[in-house]
C-alpha cells in the first residue's frame, strides 16, 4: 500500500538553481509517482509511494538528477510523521512567518539547540523538539547570523527549513 509523503527540497530556486515545479510534476508523473503535488516554488512536495522515508528520499533525488541534471537534497517524512513533528512545536506563540521547522537528513545532534543558542545574536529562540530543530527568528531571518552552513554543522546533518505557514499548509494539503 502506498504511503503519503511530504518532501522538502533543499536550495532549489535560490542562487541560480532553477527547478520549475510544473516540470518536476510532469517528470514525477511520467516516472510513476502517484498524487504528486507541489506547493509554491521553493521545493515543497507531496506524493504517494511505496516504501519508507529513506527510499522516498532516494527516489526523489534520483528523479531530479536524472530528469534535470541537478543534485538536490530531499528531506522526506511520511505525512503522519510530519504532522507529529509539527505537533511538537515548542514556540506556538511565535509569529508564523518567523518560526521555522528545520528538518535534517539524519537525526540532529542532541546539543544542536545549545550550540546554536550560543551563536544566536539576534534574539533567536532555538529548541530541539519532535526530532527536529526549531528556530524562532523573532527579529526576522534577515537579521540572523545563523547561516545554513552553521546550522548544518551544529545539527550534524544537512537541513532545510520552512516557516510555520508552509508547514501548516503542507499538513492541510494532505487532507485535500
Amino acid at each position: 500500500m502506498a504511503e503519503t509523503f511530504i518532501c522538502l527540497l533543499r536550495a532549489v530556486n535560490v542562487g541560480g538553481r532553477k527547478l520549475v515545479m510544473a516540470d518536476l510534476r510532469a517528470a514525477a508523473e511520467a516516472a510513476g509517482f502517484e498524487a504528486f503535488r507541489t506547493y509554491i516554488q521553493s521545493g515543497n512536495l507531496l506524493f504517494s509511494a511505496k516504501g519508507n522515508e529513506a527510499e522516498a528520499e532516494d527516489a526523489i533525488e534520483a528523479l531530479i538528477e536524472t530528469a534535470f541534471g541537478l543534485k538536490v537534497i530531499a528531506l522526506v517524512r511520511s505525512a503522519r510523521h510530519f504532522a507529529e513533528i509539527a505537533e511538537a512545536n515548542p514556540f506556538p506563540e511565535a509569529l508564523p512567518n518567523q518560526l521555522h521547522l528545520c528538518l535534517t537528513k539524519h537525526p540532529p545532534y542532541s546539543d544542536a539547540s545549545a550550540t546554536l543558542a550560543a551563536r544566536a545574536l539576534a534574539g533567536e529562540r532555538i529548541a530541539l523538539a519532535g526530532g527536529a530543530l526549531w528556530i524562532d527568528f523573532a527579529r526576522g531571518v534577515g537579521n540572523s547570523k545563523l547561516t545554513p552552513p552553521l546550522l548544518d554543522k551544529a545539527a550534524g546533518s544537512t537541513l532545510t527549513a520552512r516557516n510555520w505557514n508552509t508547514v501548516q499548509k503542507l499538513i492541510e494539503m494532505v487532507g485535500e
